[in-house]
């Protein structure tokens, strides 16, 4: 089985087990991502393809690592002008590994999802409880006292 994913302005052919390299991705090493923009999903009975996106499709990854690419340099000139300038550059790109690809992955992320989404909310309970505990009256501080200007 195979998919089409696109992420970053790309796109990637991926099957399950490859090693991609992307545009920067938000995650930390040994998570998983959830990449839910597919385009195509193929397998030995036929090839489906989404107008511009399928539904309820989802490939699941690894990050493996988050490093620099290669330096690609950027040169500029202007011919008969004494005009050259000479830059570098390296992207900040992430490695991935495909763990999953279809309706199955994107179940396995939709439960992984909700029970994301339960724990905060119970710990978003616990600070309401707190907050409502600080809004006891606070002492004020004692007036200054005035003092008396003499004229000079």
């Amino acid at each position: 089985m195979f998919a089409v994913v696109k992420t970053g302005g790309k796109q990637y052919r991926v099957t399950e087990g490859d090693v991609i390299k992307v545009e920067k991705l938000d995650g930390e090493t040994g998570k998983s991502i959830v990449l839910g923009d597919v385009l195509m999903l193929g397998d030995d009975k036929g090839v489906k393809v989404g107008e511009p996106l399928l539904k309820d499709v989802s490939v699941t990854a690894e990050v493996l690592e988050q490093k620099k690419d290669k330096k690609i340099v950027v040169f500029k000139k202007k011919r008969r002008q004494n005009y050259r300038r000479k830059r570098g550059h390296r992207q900040e790109i992430t490695v991935l590994r495909v763990t999953g690809i279809g309706k199955a992955a994107a179940k396995k992320t939709e439960a992984k999802a909700e029970e994301k989404a339960a724990a905060p909310a119970k710990a978003a309970k616990a600070p309401a409880k707190k907050a409502e505990a600080k809004e006891a009256p606070a002492k004020k501080a004692p007036a200054k006292k005035a003092t008396k200007k003499t004229a000079e």
